[in-house]
């Protein structure tokens, strides 16, 4: 792998004798491999998997729904197995996390030509350019890309076309590719029911989708300031208040935490896990160290209007698995120069909370949502 002299990152092969290469694209900033072999149909799921567990990526070029047998083959096999041999739930939660891990790095080895115009250069491809350009924008280079990660984006898209339902709306919102959606709808509706005073000012710290600053203005606050450090979230936050109608009381702002002033209520749902994220997607679920959690509680106070609260939207999933404890999130406020004034909770009701086949099932049964009304000591 090299850089081009504008820094974007190539792929290099050999194909019939001759050296080749290619633009390297990931939405989700997966690094370039370094070795690339092309593959086509004769290739078998083993030797496929054997090439991928020694870190070599495979370029296909043969029909692409063969492509994805052979990624079926490989998800098979780096599923993760029921694990009855850990002594605790922080093991089992280490061991899942080393099964992600290993799993993405197999399942992204396997790769496809992204031709200009967003066209997969594959017999029996699909149309994939309103999904693609979504996650990597118009292309006009030929380019790599890991099969896994566009039919990420065909999913992505998917979802985008139909939109998820929010029942605290009334509505449905339509996030883009690379925000988190909210199919977890426990942390909306803890929000779309938690005491309000009628605050002036509300600020959204860490937006995403929009939806929590969506839920404020539609429950009458008149000012919501929306903030994110992520650019896509920043423009699917905006599209989703002007689709619901609200784009007159919600201002998104592209910013790290905290906008300029002062407002009578903040809210935050921040990442609720304190370890390292893997992918993009993963940095809305982990948080290393809680340095976002910190951060914004460290802060707080400067930016709230005397006699405001702050509302903590969190999953108690680092107590279950033991990376955080309650006592520790209590410290963290307390340091804060905050208070604990009430809290609402919500059992879980998403989806992976019923799914026996999880290793982690258990656990996301038992996880409460709550919401923690905080204020100035």
């Amino acid at each position: 792998m090299t850089s081009s002299a504008n820094n974007r990152a190539h792929v290099h092969w050999v194909q019939d004798g001759t050296p080749a290469s290619a633009i390297w694209r990931s939405a989700n900033s997966a690094p370039a491999p370094t070795s690339v072999v092309p593959v086509d149909d004769t290739i078998t799921a083993d030797a496929a998997y054997r090439l991928a567990s020694q870190g070599v990526a495979m370029l296909w070029n043969g029909d692409f729904q063969n492509a994805r047998q052979i990624l079926t083959a490989l998800e098979h096999r780096t599923r993760p197995r029921p694990d009855k041999t850990a002594r605790t739930t922080g093991e089992l939660f280490y061991r899942y996390r080393q099964n992600r891990s290993h799993r993405a790095r197999i399942l992204g080895l396997l790769l496809v030509p992204l031709q200009s115009g967003n066209i997969i250069g594959l017999r029996r491809a699909p149309d994939v350019v309103a999904a693609t350009v979504d996650a990597y924008g118009s292309i006009a280079e030929a380019s790599v890309v890991s099969l896994h990660e566009v039919l990420g984006t065909i999913g992505a898209y998917q979802w985008r076309t139909k939109g998820i339902p929010v029942a605290a709306l009334n509505a449905s919102i339509y996030p883009h590719y690379g925000t988190f959606f909210p199919v977890r709808s426990e942390y909306v509706d803890l929000v779309a029911s938690a005491p309000l005073a009628e605050p002036r000012v509300a600020f959204d710290i860490g937006t995403g989708t929009g939806v929590l600053a969506a839920v404020l203005a539609a429950r009458g606050v008149p000012r919501v300031v929306a903030t994110d450090i992520e650019p896509r979230a920043v423009a699917s936050a905006r599209e989703t208040v002007s689709q619901l109608g609200l784009a007159e009381r919600v201002e998104v702002q592209l910013t790290d935490l905290f906008p300029a002033g002062r407002a009578d209520l903040i809210v935050c749902n921040p990442p609720w896990i304190p370890a390292t994220a893997h992918s993009l997607l993963d940095a809305a679920v982990y948080d290393p160290g809680s340095r976002m959690l910190k951060s914004l509680l460290a802060g707080v106070l400067d930016h709230l209007q005397p006699g405001g609260e702050v509302w903590l939207v969190l999953s108690d999933f680092a107590e279950l698995v033991g990376l955080r404890s309650r006592n520790d999130l209590l410290k963290v406020i307390d340091a804060a120069g905050l208070r604990v004034i009430g809290a609402l909770e919500a059992p879980a009701v998403h989806t992976r909370a019923t799914d026996t086949s999880d290793p982690l099932h258990a656990v996301r049964q038992s996880e409460v949502t709550s919401l923690w009304r905080l204020c100035a000591r």
